[in-house]
């Protein structure tokens, strides 16, 4: 599948509901960045009158992934891609619109590389931040992912 905003919305539909329901949305991809956002509601909501963590969580890890999904479509390569490990830190409560961005798309292709020559896993540390309407950081991720070369059977 080509990576488009208009795809991956499809794709978060059946593959990903959860992060559709509450709100998460693909609202720009390039090769190198990416952008997502999601609205405070009521659906999505903690009891302290903000944004739950794993709503953040779904649409940080958005950034990152469909930036990752996008390398390895225009590989060409069957690839497979898990998130290994994540870091999120929190520093104001998110309320309102929240917008996600990554821009870290140059450190996939070397990874990508090393496993397309070697068949060896390779790790890709990304980074995700998180902002309110004010500009103002809510919301810190890293998220490792792990990528291979899928083996022929």
């Amino acid at each position: 599948m080509e990576v488009t905003v208009k795809k991956m919305k499809r794709f978060l539909m059946f593959k990903l509901p959860s992060a559709y329901l509450c709100g998460v949305r693909l609202r720009s991809i390039d090769n190198s960045t990416s952008v997502v956002t999601v609205r405070h509601k009521w659906i999505n909501q903690n009891p302290f009158k903000s944004m739950y963590f794993a709503v953040q969580s779904m649409a940080a890890e958005l950034s990152t992934g469909a930036i990752v999904i996008k390398k390895i479509y225009d590989s060409g390569k069957q690839i497979s891609m898990l998130v290994t490990n994540h870091k999120g830190t929190f520093t104001k409560k998110a309320v309102g619109k929240i917008t996600f961005t990554c821009a870290d798309g140059n450190l996939i292709d070397e990874a990508l590389q090393k496993t397309i020559v070697t068949g060896e896993g390779q790790t890709i540390v990304m980074k995700s931040e998180g902002v309110n309407e004010k500009g103002e950081q809510v919301s810190f991720y890293e998220f490792e992912w792990s990528i291979k070369l899928k083996s022929k059977k």
